[in-house]
């Protein structure tokens, strides 16, 4: 856990996440109560629950002790509710092109979506592949007869795609994102057996992800509402 001050983090030790921990399970609970826990003396204590008042994340009345601060119970509360959120509830409408689509075609496809990625189908309208505009910078330099080329011939075809269902957890789609370096992934629900190639039903892109934490991050009383 850390907190921002003067744009640097202050990183907590290890004593003050135990502390922070302790007024979880306990509060409140006074000074003595926490020193008599670490098995350490009352002034020992005093800096570091003096810091994690100041940070906000404890707070601390007369004859009464501590219990969580505000900074705190935000913080705790965003991440609850963003590990909360499903695929399904967040995914937007795929930009979807037949693998029959020309190179030259999926060009104006993508700036007159404004979508930087295309999820190609089959003529089954099965998940075909994927086509990046930089799978389309590539076969487009200095090949005079790429315009005519079909997607099929440029996309990364499935299933040598990182994809998500509905109900895998926004947390996974951050995950793979970041571990695989990707700017969109496709959401997909398996068919029957005689349609080897799944049903698109969505995609998320980093754009999605971004949106999602700007609005948990600016959602009014966040914190308060636990006062």
């Amino acid at each position: 856990m850390s907190h921002i001050v003067g744009g640097s983090p202050i990183q907590l030790s290890s004593r003050q996440l135990e502390l922070v921990e302790l007024v979880k399970k306990h509060a409140p609970i006074t000074g003595e109560q926490l020193a008599e826990y670490l098995g350490v003396s009352r002034p020992t204590l005093r800096s570091d629950l003096s810091l994690l008042v100041m940070l906000g994340h404890l707070d601390a009345k007369p004859k009464v002790g501590y219990f969580l601060g505000n900074a705190y119970r935000s913080s705790n509360e965003a991440l609850q509710q963003l590990s909360g959120l499903k695929v399904r509830e967040i995914q937007g409408v795929p930009v979807n092109v037949p693998d029959s689509l020309s190179v030259h075609d999926a060009v104006i496809t993508l700036f007159t979506e404004n979508a930087d990625t295309l999820l190609v189908v089959n003529e089954n309208k099965g998940f075909a592949g994927i086509v990046t505009p930089k799978d389309l910078l590539k076969i487009t330099l200095g090949n005079a007869g790429a315009a005519s080329i079909p997607v099929s011939m440029v996309m990364t075809r499935y299933p040598n795609i990182v994809t998500l269902m509905q109900d895998d957890s926004v947390l996974d789609a951050i995950r793979k994102m970041s571990l695989h370096q990707v700017d969109c992934l496709p959401v997909i629900m398996p068919r029957d057996e005689q349609a080897p190639h799944p049903e698109i039903v969505g995609w998320v892109s980093k754009s999605n992800i971004i949106r999602l934490l700007a609005d948990i991050a600016a959602a009014p009383d966040l914190g308060e509402r636990n006062l």
